[in-house]
């Protein structure tokens, strides 16, 4: 790519001139006028030119944040990330193009906070964090790149719609506790749907975890989540991120149920018709298995299961940091956020069991 800006005497004023000639052969011309003096021109001027960032992106000032935030995602996240979370990635580009459509230099935290009162006035609050934790994300890279200057993100509340916001759904150990038994009486090793939905309550992994398992993966009484499932390629993909691939302890229950699908073959939930149930055909199984045990649970889903094994173990007093492993996470922060109206929940428990104990202490 190469640039050549022009430094012109118009009237009182300055304006810089910009010629961009880019890889593909073709000249763009970019200009801004109203320098009062030569020297901020110059220096305006200076800023438009080539600026190096790492891994050889370039950026020339006027470069619109949802461009850059594109270019960005290609470069550094689309190698790493599911199809799945491509679209998302996909989608907070359109919602910039939309809403913070201006150039990256011209961005500061009066205008991100503009953006997202503009953007998140209107949305659930799981929306508008996703959104902005993939942003900052960007902006922290670009930060680092020498790009921007200032976390504009950083400091900014989030902005939501409170009466969109559904806190995590998940069962009671009451109801985990009909659905594990139904299942149980009702499988099939012919359909293997039903040892998939036993494996997410069992273990709290992902689907795609649970879709790409292997023999290999099972050892002693332990499941080793090391890939992930692509429903659209039907092949192998790499997890979720880095922190996804983790052991996880499983008691003997589960393991002898998984034994039972042993036909030698590589996949452990290939079905009859020697294909993995998809997210659609695991899901109806679910909505059916949920009716039958008299379960109402609107809008429930396999993730929800995820979601269930966290509250049982919650509720049985196991530690949030072995929970946050368990899943997958990053950090013990990231389950917190995601399961903070559950956890509030399971804090009266919490603080009775400190009461009884601090009872203890003496007798009068």
């Amino acid at each position: 790519m190469c640039i050549m800006a022009q430094i012109i005497k118009k009237g009182p004023s300055w304006m810089v001139r910009v010629s961009i000639m880019g890889d593909d052969g073709k000249q763009h011309k970019k200009s801004k006028a109203g320098f009062k003096t030569k020297a901020a021109a110059k220096a305006y001027a200076a800023k438009m030119e080539f600026q190096k960032t790492t891994g050889g992106v370039a950026l020339v000032s006027g470069t619109l944040f949802p461009d850059y935030f594109k270019d960005w995602f290609n470069l550094y996240k689309r190698s790493n990330v599911t199809e799945r979370t491509a679209l998302t990635y996909h989608q907070v580009y359109n919602a910039l193009k939309q809403y913070l459509n201006v150039p990256v230099e011209d961005i500061d935290r009066r205008r991100y906070r503009q953006f997202m009162v503009d953007f998140g006035s209107n949305r659930a609050k799981s929306t508008v964090s996703k959104f902005n934790s993939l942003i900052h994300a960007c902006v922290k890279d670009a930060m680092y790149d020498g790009v921007v200057h200032k976390d504009f993100v950083a400091s900014t509340d989030l902005v939501f719609d409170k009466s969109k916001t559904r806190e995590v759904d998940y069962l009671s150990i009451d109801e985990i506790q009909r659905l594990v038994s139904h299942l149980v009486k009702t499988r099939n090793v012919h359909f293997t749907s039903k040892y998939m939905i036993l494996t997410a309550i069992y273990t709290g992994a992902r689907l795609g975890e649970i879709q790409a398992l292997t023999w290999s993966d099972i050892k002693n009484n332990t499941i080793s989540i090391n890939k992930s499932w692509n429903e659209t390629t039907q092949d192998f993909q790499p997890t979720k991120n880095e922190s996804s691939i983790r052991t996880i302890n499983v008691g003997d229950q589960l393991i002898a149920l998984l034994k039972e699908l042993n036909f030698n073959k590589k996949q452990i939930f290939v079905s009859q018709y020697h294909t993995v149930p998809t997210s659609a055909a695991v899901n109806k199984t679910l909505r059916e298995s949920l009716k039958a045990c008299h379960i109402n649970r609107r809008g429930f889903h396999f993730h929800s299961l995820r979601h269930s094994h966290v509250a049982f173990l919650l509720a049985n007093g196991i530690d949030l940091y072995a929970i946050s492993k368990r899943l997958g996470h990053s950090d013990i922060t990231t389950t917190s956020r995601v399961y903070s109206y559950m956890i509030d929940e399971y804090k009266n428990l919490t603080n009775n069991q400190i009461i009884k104990a601090l009872g203890k202490l003496s007798s009068v």
